[in-house]
């Protein structure tokens, strides 16, 4: 909840309007702020649950992600669109294959293929 200046100079819990409309509540709770940025971006973690699991449903990616189901829709859309997923559809699912030998995008790390970023991603961490 926002918080406001009392009058008595204490902080006072306001409400939020869109509590009232149940907006809010379809949004998924954000995390603590300390712990709200990633060193991976939300593309990043839509190829890796695919990767991983070529099946997953999308509300199932989006549950895992932390994002809605329609941003990941877009998500998938968007990597189809550039050529780093294949969708095909078996019975009533999709199967999600990842094209390995694409190169990463931005140019610092355009020397990295997917399928290196995914081998140190998806590989086991080491026991301490």
């Amino acid at each position: 909840m926002p918080r406001s200046q009392a009058t008595d100079g204490t902080d006072e819990a306001k409400p939020d309007a869109n509590l009232a409309s149940g907006e809010a509540l379809s949004r998924p709770i954000s995390p603590p702020i300390e712990s709200r940025w990633t060193f991976f971006t939300n593309h990043t973690h839509v190829l890796v649950l695919l990767h991983q699991e070529p099946t997953l449903v999308l509300r199932e990616v989006a549950t895992r992600v932390g994002i809605t189901e329609r941003a990941v829709q877009r998500i998938v859309q968007e990597l189809e669109g550039a050529g780093y997923l294949k969708k095909q559809r078996v019975g009533r699912r999709n199967n999600y294959t990842i094209t390995l030998q694409r190169r990463l995008r931005h140019p610092v790390e355009s020397h990295c293929s997917i399928e290196a970023l995914l081998e140190l991603i998806c590989k086991e961490a080491p026991a301490n």
